[in-house]
This record gives C-alpha cells, sequence and structure tokens, in this order.
C-alpha cells in the first residue's frame, strides 16, 4: 500500500496528550521520564558495581515492560557563538575582545572538523488496559438524554484510573533510577511534543529539550 500523500498525522503513534500522559490510537497510556546521565567511566570499580547491582535490581522489580530511548542529536553551537560576539562587542578592554574572537575562530574551527553530538536519555512507561467494545456491552448502556453525559463521565473516570495505574508505575521506575544515583523528571505536554516533533523531523537543528524541577 503506498503512502505517498498520507498526511504526517497518520505515522503519528498518539492520539492525545493530558498533561504528562500520551494516550495511543490504540487507547494505551505513555508516560516519559528524562533521566540524568553519569560517567560511568570514571567512577571506581566498587562503584560501577554498586550502579549495576542496583541498575539489576530495578530490571528485576518490574512487572511490566520499560522503552530505554537515547537521542543523539549534533549540538547546534550557533546560540553560543552568537552569545559570545555580543560579549565581544561589549568588552572595552581590547585584550579581552581578542581573546574572545580567537576563542570564537577556535570554536568555529573545532566544531567544522568535528561532529559535537548531544545525548538525552528517556525511558517510556506503558500502560494499556482491557477497553470494551461496542458489542454485547451495548445493552447495558442508559439510554435517554443523558446518556452521552454518563458516558463522558465513563470515559473520564476510566481515563483516570488507567492514569493513576500508569503514575504508580513512574513512581516504581523513579525510585530505582534514584537508587542508582539517576535523577528523572516527567515530560509534560509541551515536552512529549518536542521530542516527537524532533523524531519525525530529524534535518532540523533544534535545541535540547528545557527541563525544569528535575528530581
Amino acid at each position: 500500500m503506498t503512502t505517498i500523500g498520507r498526511p504526517t498525522q497518520d505515522f503519528v503513534p498518539i492520539k492525545e496528550i493530558r498533561d504528562t500522559t500520551a494516550i495511543l490510537k490504540d487507547g494505551s497510556l505513555r508516560a516519559v521520564l528524562f533521566v540524568s546521565a553519569t560517567n560511568f567511566a570514571l567512577k571506581s570499580s566498587d562503584e560501577q558495581q554498586s550502579i549495576l547491582y542496583q541498575f539489576q535490581n530495578l530490571l528485576n522489580s518490574l512487572d511490566f515492560t520499560i522503552q530505554i530511548f537515547v537521542e543523539s542529536r549534533k549540538l547546534d553551537i550557533r546560540p553560543y557563538l552568537a552569545l559570545l560576539e555580543e560579549r565581544s562587542k561589549q568588552q572595552v578592554d581590547d585584550l579581552m575582545k581578542v581573546q574572545i574572537n580567537e576563542y570564537i575562530g577556535f570554536i568555529k574551527d573545532f566544531t567544522e572538523t568535528h561532529n559535537i553530538m548531544s545525548k538525552s536519555f528517556f525511558i517510556v512507561v506503558p500502560y494499556s488496559a482491557t477497553i470494551l467494545g461496542t458489542g454485547s456491552a451495548r445493552k447495558f448502556l442508559p439510554f435517554g438524554k443523558n446518556s452521552a453525559k454518563n458516558a463522558s463521565e465513563r470515559e473520564s473516570e476510566a481515563f483516570e484510573e488507567r492514569r493513576i495505574q500508569l503514575e504508580e508505575r513512574v513512581a516504581v521506575v523513579e525510585q530505582g533510577l534514584q537508587s542508582c544515583g539517576l535523577r528523572s523528571v516527567e515530560l509534560g505536554p509541551e515536552e512529549i511534543t518536542e521530542l516527537f516533533y524532533k523524531l519525525f523531523n530529524p534535518g532540523e537543528t533544534e535545541k535540547p529539550i528545557k527541563l525544569t524541577n528535575v528530581k
């Protein structure tokens, strides 16, 4: 089957985003955690063994699957260079201005000959529940003028129940990451949207996702 002419939305699995929860088209839910990095190679042998042991405990404690996703992207150095150039213009000391300009030249030469990459680490936590169809279950649905309202209320209550289950899973993962010495924060709606925009637009240079209140 050809995909020519099909809108991009057909290839995006997300139906909508509510707060920190992504709702997929199949009705399942996803939460995305941004996880801090650690320089494993600089740790002592005992520290490395401890991290591996705690990570093993985290995986063994889970009764659900998770997805570990690493985003590797060429770092956009242009905002940093623009900042340096602005500082150079503001300098009244000629020697400092020369040093800043030489540093700008060094950064430009270095980035032209080397790929400076930024890496971001994410964990996707899923939750799916059996969703009743409209077959034999329809005879139990109330009819009358309040039918639509009741259906909307039931859908909202069902979502909230699934969301609570998802957040319990997120808490388990966060606690396990903390025992490994890793900080994490749950992505909000704008951050999830930005992450998926980057995934479906890999050719564009984007700034890293800005996060606040990292735990």
